[in-house]
């Protein structure tokens, strides 16, 4: 009886396989991962009085939006184009990432970018910032590429850790920091 489940299971797989193959290899070409997200650590910096901003996200991912919107081939992993990438992501960040603080929206200075294996870390840093009490953070990274994207962010203030997420559509999320 195993036996005949067992021969019943093969065929039903590689029949069933041979019909979905194609189709199969289509969805993992077009969505390299299922999980369309990124990642953002905010700490305030007490020193500095600073927020120091870094944003992580798949690197195939940030490539493909860098090609489209751009209209160039972007390869965030060479050190040859590095020069050239470091523009774009620039530009990407400005238009995708800001914050407010106290309802003030702070200048952000772009720091860079490194890769790490499958992802993109992305540095940020802010004008001086005092005695930050509410910060709203409007993000749409990804949202021109994906309608599922998920960003979730780590705030760090005063040593008190606080996480939430952001889904597309969604662009606004306020956090009170005290």
């Amino acid at each position: 009886m195993l036996t005949f489940i067992s021969q019943y299971l093969l065929f039903c797989y590689v029949f069933l396989g041979a019909f979905t193959a194609e189709k199969d290899l289509t969805t993992v070409k077009n969505s390299r991962h299922p999980l369309h997200l990124s990642s953002t650590e905010i700490n305030y910096n007490a020193n500095g009085k600073t927020m120091e901003i870094s944003c992580r996200i798949f690197t195939d991912d940030f490539e493909d939006i860098l090609s489209k919107k751009y209209k160039v081939k972007s390869d965030l992993s060479s050190a040859v184009k590095h020069k050239a990438m470091d523009e774009l992501v620039r530009k990407y960040m400005a238009e995708h990432l800001q914050v407010a603080v106290n309802g003030k929206q702070l200048g952000l200075s772009y720091i860079g970018f490194e890769n790490d294996k499958e992802a993109v870390i992305v540095y940020i840093e802010s004008e001086k910032v005092m005695n930050p009490e509410k910060m709203e953070t409007t993000c749409t990274v990804l949202y021109d590429l994906f309608d599922d994207q998920i960003n979730i962010f780590h705030i760090t203030y005063h040593g008190s850790r606080k996480s939430a997420k952001l889904n597309y559509p969604d662009k606004v999320l306020s956090s009170i920091l005290k």
